[in-house]
């Protein structure tokens, strides 16, 4: 069965001023690997990307973001066309609640600057998930399986693949991740760890599992 899969991918940059900016480690390894192996398996695939310095994988649609309200406008736009989201870019949950529009100069000894929250996508498209199969990341220190299961049963996902960054080799800028897969019913499968593109194929194979269910019990 072929699938649409909107996939995101990389970090968000929200600026300081015209030559600052807040962001993460995220490299885009594991989002890209999730596009490149989605489509190698025959199915449509949209990539909302961050920027990052891969190159995308070949027949997949790509619409570049800078920021997270950015990426939210691009993943509510698609989000109508897919039959499953897998969210793996690693948004930023903070912006500056003023952007300067100069270069902040170095002025005495110390720098204050607000923050306010970005606005969550994953829950904002769950309200307009109805059969469709949406895939989440949780990217933790302490605790990943935790944090997941929380993020899961918040915000009505699927599938949250809990990854423990604080491992070394694992995680940000690296080519491998140490997860832990969590399922709707609560299943936690803990995997070894493995190539970004090994985890991509899994993850790819379970959303592809879920939405064959949910298509043989619409027929």
């Amino acid at each position: 069965m072929i699938v649409n899969i909107l996939v995101t991918a990389g970090p968000t940059r929200e600026p300081l001023d015209p030559v600052r900016y807040l962001t993460n480690r995220s490299s885009g390894k594991m989002g890209y690997a999730l596009a490149r192996v989605a489509r190698e398996r025959g199915h449509r695939v949209r990539l909302v990307t961050g920027p990052v310095a891969i190159e995308p994988p070949r027949g997949v649609t790509v619409t570049r973001v800078l920021s997270a309200r950015e990426m939210l406008r691009a993943v509510s736009g698609s989000f109508p066309w897919a039959d499953a989201l897998i969210m793996a870019a690693a948004v930023s949950d903070w912006r500056p609640a003023h952007v300067a529009a100069g270069k902040m100069k170095k002025k005495g000894r110390t720098l204050v600057i607000r923050l306010v929250k970005n606005p969550d996508i994953l829950e904002g498209v769950s309200r307009m998930k109805g059969g469709r199969t949406v895939v989440g990341f949780a990217a933790e220190t302490g605790d990943p399986v935790a944090e997941a299961l929380h993020k899961l049963r918040r915000k009505k996902l699927d599938l949250v693949v809990a990854n423990d960054v604080s491992v070394p080799g694992s995680g940000f800028d690296a080519d491998s991740n140490l997860a832990a897969l969590v399922f709707r019913d609560g299943t936690v499968v803990r995997l070894n760890r493995m190539r970004k593109t090994t985890l991509a194929r899994i993850v790819v194979e379970h959303v592809e599992k879920i939405a064959s269910v949910r298509k043989g019990r619409r027929t």
